[in-house]
């Protein structure tokens, strides 16, 4: 029980407790049956679990204090005050009431959604007020004495205190059972309504049905909940009463949502309405779980939602209603109750609209749009029922059918010569309505030239044939000058005498399936970008002139093979958008200098071809290809730089007759390859030596090497380096893969020296280098710092460069990988070409930080001066030296490991058979091992798979 302190006197002395003024007494006579005492009561907030006021004056005129002390620890010290005064000669029995509840004034965001007030109330006279129990509010009882002045002092659980009535007992008993039976019949018809629906939908299974039954659901769930009838149901705290309502008013929300877009069917009018419905129910239906830690929050959500599901609703009614959407329109009165409601609901919780009524007024409208709601899924759902009995006749399904395809009826009457559309397809051309009708021969001015003859010989068939169907396309000229592609598909209709007498069918415009297919077949043979011919086109032109060659002396052709050195870096530095620009610009200049009998196509991303046939003379066939070149050179402006590009251009005249086109343009490419590799920036005939210097195969793969690595055909595996001490994985290296369209997969023994002797093989490194560096620093991003390094192999061309340092260490920079965790492989036959150049670059490279290995060592001359020449750290001994289990070779590659290791130099064994072979190496003193043993080449992914599996403490948080 609580410990009360009732302490009378006129002073008292200071002490750590807290202070307050009372009201005004508030006079009560015997007439009053019903005083509302919210706005004559003193809120004091935060005061701690003692309690010090000043009674209001007694008869005598004199105030007093009292103090009073919580009745728990777990108060939170908030306080109200308020007097009463008797001014009648009898005593007065009367009651003091607090809801729990209030939509009155509870607020959008952040909602009151009600909880015990009143804990207790200490008058300044007599011992605490008796507590009646009631569900949904706290009473207390009250004895006010003839001409007493009483202060109470109420100790709160929440500083919000939304109402507090004083009520003559049978009043207040009255006004109960009044809105009792009020809840009741308001409950049992949202009962029926939900029951009635379910078994409607049941019965009937369209989808609104199921929408309108999840609403009168969610409406009764509310009403439940608000007229206290839940807990009759269920035992209920305070507490759980606000989860309660909080889901009530989200089921509310989210059920109005569901019954708006499956009622007015908008996933028919578009598919992103579909998607923004169902991400905003998903997001409802996670307030329920919200309302479990925080209701008011839930709550102020959905309040929200059914505010912006309103404006959703108006926008979408008016917009379908002016589209004469039948269900728009009739959901009219519907929403229109559904606004006032919200409006209502709006000046209610904002505090605007303040009385008893209005909290059940609300809930009996929401009820009343169930009922509305109700009429109108029964009347989609009892309506056409004509429709489902059969009762058209097959005329009758026929023209519905017509109608609903939307073609135009094409009525030709024979005998009188009058032809009618319906609807008038003059309109559709931009024609003054009926110039279409009439004669047929009303129709020859307008169609096109060539298809006069044939649209006046098909109906001259039809009418001598007397039977058949009419299928024919034909163009007419519309009123902007344009040609629309017109299908008429008809049937005669004969006489009693077989002739035709009438001619009726459907006539369509077809000229976007028309356009379409053009617009395919020239895809199919021209290039997107330029419209230039494509390289099947392009040989199927030549082959042609190739035969008019044969047969005529006066045609001698010319095939140029054209291709823009250095196009891949202006594509790097300005773009892809750039590059495109400069093809196009490159188009124009070209077509200017070429007759139209000539041909100019695009073979390939930066290659043209062009087939020269109004010259034959050589030396103006050569002034020709000077002139080509000319106009590549001429700088292109572009973002306000100047860019300047040359060509090597290949030559192949006609002298065999047997020569087809394929063969000649290959020969014109094999020449425009030749001069690429000598510089390029110049012309070069065909000579047949040429394809000598070059077997076929390898020069395919050239050319689509050269293609592979703009088109990213290029990709890096990565294969296991093993600690043999521990088993752990202590880097990776990587290989090069070529995936051919094709050819499918391409080994590197084949690619790399065909790349190396094209000048291939400096862009392949970079690209290896840039590659690997990028995917370890991937790999980081997603597992954390690993104990690994990176080797890439070296080649003679990047060694024996001299900007090979620069990029490296550019390279290192942009990546933002450290020098130590890449390692560079390189062979003993490489650094034999210019040893002391080969020095001094890897000796910078040490100096950068960056890790040097002597690949392949046991094979080629092996040359021991090569190790304390060149700053290698790491040995990697030939495999065909570690699968030679002999003696000599047991002691040999005994001697190469201990060599290393006197030379701390790391010491990487390829090849590895078996683990019995891993565990003689590591008791050798070989650091690592390499083969299909400890893992194959793989690509990034599966690296990062096998990374986060190995260092699983290196992930991070």
């Amino acid at each position: 029980m609580r410990v009360l302190s009732l302490v009378l006197s006129l002073l008292i002395a200071l002490a750590p407790v807290s202070q307050a003024f009372a009201l005004e007494p508030v006079k009560i006579s015997r007439d009053d049956r019903a005083l509302d005492l919210t706005a004559t009561t003193d809120i004091y907030a935060n005061q701690g679990e003692a309690f010090q006021v000043s009674t209001a004056p007694g008869s005598d005129g004199i105030r007093r204090r009292i103090e009073v002390r919580a009745s728990s620890p777990s108060h939170q010290g908030d306080w109200a005050v308020f007097a009463l005064a008797n001014v009648s000669e009898e005593q007065l029995e009367r009651v003091i009431v607090a809801p729990h509840f209030r939509l009155v004034d509870s607020q959008v965001i952040w909602p009151d959604l009600g909880s015990q007030r009143i804990d207790a109330i200490t008058p300044s006279e007599g011992f605490a007020l008796d507590r009646v129990p009631s569900p949904d509010a706290d009473v207390f009882r009250i004895t006010l004495n003839p001409g007493s002045v009483v202060t109470f002092v109420a100790e709160l659980t929440t500083p919000n205190l939304p109402q507090l009535y004083l009520w003559e007992p049978d009043a207040y008993k009255d006004t109960v059972n009044s809105f009792t039976l009020y809840r009741g019949i308001v409950l049992g018809i949202a009962g029926l309504l939900a029951v009635f629906l379910t078994i409607l939908f049941v019965v009937k299974g369209t989808s609104m049905l199921p929408a309108a039954a999840a609403l009168a659901w969610a409406v009764l769930a509310y009403i439940c909940v608000d007229f206290g009838f839940l807990e009759k149901l269920i035992s209920l705290t305070s507490s759980d009463e606000r989860i309660w309502r909080a889901c009530a008013e989200v089921a509310l929300a989210s059920s109005l949502v569901i019954f708006l877009f499956t009622y007015l069917n908008l996933n028919r009018w578009h598919v992103h309405l579909g998607h923004a419905t169902f991400a905003w129910v998903i997001g409802l239906v996670l307030l329920y779980g919200v309302a479990i830690y925080d209701p008011a929050i839930a709550s102020g959500i959905a309040r929200i939602s059914l505010a912006l599901t309103a404006t959703a609703g108006i926008v979408l009614i008016v917009y379908l209603g002016l589209n004469r959407y039948d269900r728009a329109i009739l959901l009219v009165p519907t929403w229109a109750l559904t606004l006032v409601w919200l409006f209502g609901g709006w000046l209610t919780v904002t505090g605007q609209l303040d009385n008893d009524i209005i909290q059940p007024a609300l809930g009996g409208g929401l009820v009343l749009i169930v009922l509305l709601i109700g009429f109108t899924v029964m009347q989609h759902a009892f309506a056409g029922g004509a429709y489902q009995q059969g009762l058209f006749s097959d005329l009758e399904r026929q023209s519905l059918a017509l109608m609903g395809s939307g073609d135009t009826v094409w009525d030709w009457d024979v005998a009188r010569d009058k032809l009618v559309t319906t609807p008038d397809v003059s309109l559709q051309l931009g024609l003054p309505a009926g110039a279409m009708h009439g004669p047929v021969r009303n129709w020859i001015p307008r169609l096109h030239p060539d298809d006069r003859d044939r649209f006046k010989a098909t109906l001259d068939v039809l009418l001598e044939q007397r039977k058949g169907r009419l299928s024919h396309e034909f163009r007419v000229r519309a009123e902007d000058g344009h040609f629309h592609w017109l299908q008429i598909r008809a049937r005669p209709v004969l006489g009693s005498n077989g002739e035709i007498i009438r001619c009726v069918g459907t006539i369509a415009d077809v000229t976007e399936p028309k356009n379409s297919v053009e617009r395919l077949l020239s895809d199919a043979l021209h290039d997107n970008l330029t419209g230039l011919p494509n390289r099947q086109l392009f040989l199927d032109r030549l082959q042609s002139v190739l035969s008019i060659a044969s047969a005529s002396d006066g045609v001698r052709p010319t095939v140029m093979a054209i291709d823009i050195d250095r196009y891949k870096q202006v594509n790097d530095t300005l773009g892809i958008a750039a590059g495109d620009n400069i093809l196009i610009a490159l188009t124009r200049r070209l077509r200017r200098l070429l007759k139209p009998q000539d041909t100019l196509a695009r073979i390939s991303g930066d290659q043209f071809g062009i087939i020269l046939v109004s010259e034959r003379d050589p030396i103006k066939v050569a002034e020709f290809a000077d002139a080509v070149s000319r106009a590549i050179l001429v700088p292109i402006n572009f973002a306000s730089r100047e860019v300047i590009l040359t060509a090597s251009i290949g030559l192949c005249s006609w002298v065999d007759q047997q020569e087809n086109a394929s063969g000649m343009l290959g020969d014109a490419e094999l020449a425009m390859y030749r001069a690429k590799r000598t510089g390029g920036n110049k012309v070069e005939p065909f000579r047949p030596a040429f394809r000598t210097n070059v077997a076929p195969d390898k020069l395919q793969i050239e050319t689509d090497l050269r293609r592979a690595i703009d088109r990213r055909e290029l990709s890096l595996a990565y294969q296991p380096i093993i600690n043999l001490a521990n088993g752990e994985i202590a880097g990776f290296e990587a290989l090069m893969r070529w995936e051919h369209p094709k050819r499918g997969m391409i080994p590197p023994g084949e690619f790399i020296p065909i790349a190396e002797m094209c000048d291939l093989i400096e862009p392949l490194g970079l690209f290896a280098l840039e590659s690997a560096t990028s995917d370890l620093m991937t790999w980081e991003k997603q597992t954390g710092e690993l104990p690994i390094f990176i080797s890439v192999n070296l080649s003679s061309a990047q060694l024996l460069n001299s900007d090979l340092f620069n990029e490296i260490r550019s390279l290192l920079a942009r990546t933002h990988c450290h020098p130590h965790r890449l390692k560079l492989e390189l062979t003993e036959t490489m650094m034999m070409e210019n040893p002391e150049q080969a020095r001094l670059v890897l000796a910078k490279l040490r100096d950068l930080g960056v890790s040097l290995a002597l690949d392949d060592f046991g094979t080629g001359y092996s040359s021991l001066g090569y190790l304390t020449q060149f700053p290698f750290d790491t040995m990697k001994i030939d495999k065909s030296l570690v699968l030679d289990r002999s003696e000599k070779g047991i002691v040999l590659l005994r001697s190469v490991v201990n060599m290393a290791l006197s030379m701390n130099m790391a010491v990487v064994a390829e090849g590895i058979g078996t683990d019995e072979d891993a565990a003689e190496l590591a008791r050798l003193g070989c650091t690592y091992g390499q083969s299909f043993l400890f893992g194959a080449p793989m690509p990034p992914d599966a690296v990062q798979r096998l990374l986060k599996e190995r260092f699983p403490l290196t992930r991070r948080a």
